[in-house]
């Protein structure tokens, strides 16, 4: 069985259509929701499970805002505390759940429940598919000893090509990739200060929520910047 890990950014959607283009199987696409998508995310990946029908896109979603602020820990240092906070580069909470999430998805549909010679439950052979470019290939020595296949790695094609192909194939993020390098998580602390200053500037909603979640996280959003910190830096340099 070959299953697509989609993402919905650039990478992961030029690796699942050209897959379809170049006739290569694929049996499942799995995409885990962190429910922190830009708006315009969410519209794109609508855009692209209209373009592989009747290959669905099957959507697994994480309460990002119960794990933030909410969920209540039960073993370790901050045992009976509540909720994890913003995200640091020694505690990447939300990616671990993304793998987690995407692992159990992955799994849940692993046996073929029809009659093979009289037998049921017979586990599937599962390849998994990853959206690493060309100019990114050291990411997969991460991943030895895995059953997974880069197809953008083997066919070459690069971060600059993938986004290329995308946007001739109709798909523009609602130009997300103009203004970011990554699109993934809106509220993520591991963004570049450029990035979260255009978050500022041209989402205002969102970094309203950025705001309300601060009040939330005993942890600070960044070693260097708290968000109050930011908004007055970016409201400085527009006066």
């Amino acid at each position: 069985m070959n299953i697509v890990s989609f993402s919905g950014g650039k990478d992961s959607t030029a690796m699942l259509l050209m897959m379809i283009e170049r006739g290569v199987p694929v049996d499942r696409v799995i995409c885990v929701d962190t429910t922190k998508e830009f708006p315009a995310m969410y519209e794109h990946i609508k855009k692209v499970q209209s373009m592989i029908e009747p290959l669905k896109i099957e959507i697994a979603k994480i309460d990002f805002d119960y794990w933030f602020g909410e969920h209540i820990k039960t073993r370790g240092k901050r045992k009976g505390e509540t909720g994890y906070g913003f995200p640091d580069f020694r505690n990447r909470w939300c990616t671990a759940l993304k793998q987690e999430c995407y692992g159990t998805l992955c799994a849940s549909k692993q046996y073929d429940n029809r009659k093979r010679g009289g037998l049921k439950n017979i586990p599937y052979s599962v390849t998994e598919f990853h959206g690493i470019a060309f100019d990114e290939k050291k990411r997969t020595f991460n991943n030895k000893g895995r059953n997974i296949q880069y197809p953008l790695v083997e066919w070459e094609i690069t971060e600059k090509q993938a986004l290329e192909y995308c946007y001739s194939k109709g798909l523009n993020w609602g130009g997300l990739y103009e203004k970011f390098h990554r699109v993934s998580c809106w509220c993520c602390p591991l963004s570049r200060i450029g990035e979260l200053r255009i978050l500022y500037n041209d989402f205002p909603e969102l970094w309203n929520e950025l705001q309300e979640m601060d009040k939330k996280s005993f942890r600070r959003f960044r070693s260097d910047y708290s968000v109050n910190d930011l908004s007055e830096k970016f409201a400085n340099e527009n006066l």
